[in-house]
């Protein structure tokens, strides 16, 4: 399919190539090869581009970047830079490529402003943020459901335009779990874990009763939630002090969208068609962290009607962020 549309598609600046790191198991050739890969925006991004079937990249700042910058105003300014930059490369390829912001969450109100020039003298189509913001030191984490995010939350629904919230590992004070078995931190388990307990967190506090038209993004094929909010439904009926206006299901449906980024598993896929419906289902590869030939191989390989490969692969992409 020709056309497509892929929003999770990471870049960074030289800059800040000091606030990323590499996953477990990687050597430095590897390391060297995807630090280039982040940077580049003109010519093998293009041409894997082109090779399959993308029309448009959703630039986003690779993690965990700005969420890692401990000092708020260290964070506002570097958030500033990453967005001069992506709007740059957007400005020389308008065709190609579309933004979401980078921001200082560190400061809620400075990340509202930044998300609002981001928007409004940028042409950013949403924002994106890798975790829970790191505030003063790196064992202490700011999550959104927080009361200090209720402005922010305001801002972003007033502006409509969609966040999403991309995977970071969880706090290094809280990874006894994975001690001995590192090998399970990162996308291999852990940030899957993190995204998917920060989503709940966001529901469970309510967030979605008081800003209903917010609109939350999470790759990776929902980063298993699809699966396992009926079981967490059915509890949470159980504990009198969760007073909710809609189900966790519901707020699933109506208030977050999933991409397919890093997981081309069709069991899964059509697991999560069923759970929200194929308007709700967003294409993405997560380059460069997965190569785009694996992502279009499995995608236009799928027995999807076409309806459905045109809605997943472009359509609600152009509808939710104005492409």
């Amino acid at each position: 399919m020709d056309g497509k549309i892929a929003i999770e598609e990471h870049f960074v600046t030289p800059a800040l190539l000091d606030t990323i790191f590499p996953n477990i198991g990687w050597d430095q050739d590897e390391w060297q090869l995807m630090t280039e890969l982040l940077q580049d925006t003109d010519e093998r991004r293009l041409q894997a581009m082109d090779a399959g079937g993308i029309q448009t990249s959703v630039l986003s700042l690779t993690a965990p970047c700005i969420q890692d910058i401990v000092g708020a105003s260290d964070a506002v300014g570097a958030a500033r830079h990453a967005n001069d930059a992506l709007a740059e490369i957007v400005r020389r390829s308008p065709d190609r490529y579309a933004g979401f912001a980078a921001l200082p969450l560190q400061d809620p109100s400075a990340a509202a402003a930044e998300l609002e020039r981001a928007v409004g003298d940028l042409g950013f189509r949403g924002a994106m943020a890798n975790g829970y913001s790191s505030v003063g030191d790196l064992s202490t984490a700011a999550y959104y459901d927080e009361p200090q995010y209720q402005e922010f939350w305001e801002r972003v629904a007033a502006l409509d335009v969609p966040f999403y919230l991309h995977p970071r590992n969880p706090l290094p004070t809280e990874r006894r779990i994975y001690q001995g078995r590192e090998e399970l931190l990162g996308p291999t388990w852990a940030f899957t874990m993190e995204t998917a307990t920060h989503a709940l967190r966001l529901m469970t506090s309510g967030l979605f009763d008081r800003v209903p038209t917010l609109q939350i993004i999470l790759g990776h094929m929902g980063e298993l939630l699809p699966f396992a909010l009926d079981r967490t439904q059915q509890r949470l009926e159980h504990i009198p002090s969760v007073n909710l206006q809609r189900s966790t299901v519901e707020y699933l449906r109506e208030n977050f969208y999933i991409t397919t980024s890093g997981n081309f598993h069709t069991p899964s896929l059509l697991g999560t068609i069923d759970q929200v419906g194929p308007e709700r289902i967003l294409f993405a590869v997560d380059y460069p962290y997965e190569q785009i030939s694996d992502a279009v191989d499995w995608f236009d390989g799928l027995k999807l009607g076409q309806p459905e490969l045109e809605q997943i692969g472009r359509g609600n992409a152009q509808r939710l962020l104005g492409l």
